[in-house]
């Protein structure tokens, strides 16, 4: 009988694969790019910085944020946004290493 030693608990791969199902989106990595060069930043520069609409960006953080992958915190009108799992940034600086041809 084949045995996994430390075996991760299965709830915790339910939690894993609905932040990868989560962030498996091409705008989503890029404010997930954005957040870890920056670590936190308003919806304002994000849009700036990726040039697309406010609205399209609001809905990918809203996503995030639903799946506490994001958390944020208001400033008066503005809402700053910064990664709440830091174990993210290793999958983050893992992709960017990875020789994918694209």
């Amino acid at each position: 009988m084949l045995v996994v030693e430390n075996k991760i608990h299965p709830a915790k791969l339910e939690r894993i694969a609905d932040i990868l199902r989560v962030i498996a989106h091409p705008v989503r990595l890029e404010i997930l790019e954005l957040l870890k060069e920056y670590g936190e930043l308003s919806v304002a520069k994000m849009q700036e910085a990726l040039a697309r609409e406010q609205a399209q960006i609001s809905q990918h953080l809203i996503k995030m944020k639903d799946k506490r992958i994001l958390a944020s915190r208001r400033d008066g009108r503005r809402i700053y946004y910064r990664i709440a799992i830091p174990e993210l940034l290793e999958v983050l600086r893992c992709m960017q290493r990875c020789n994918i041809e694209y």
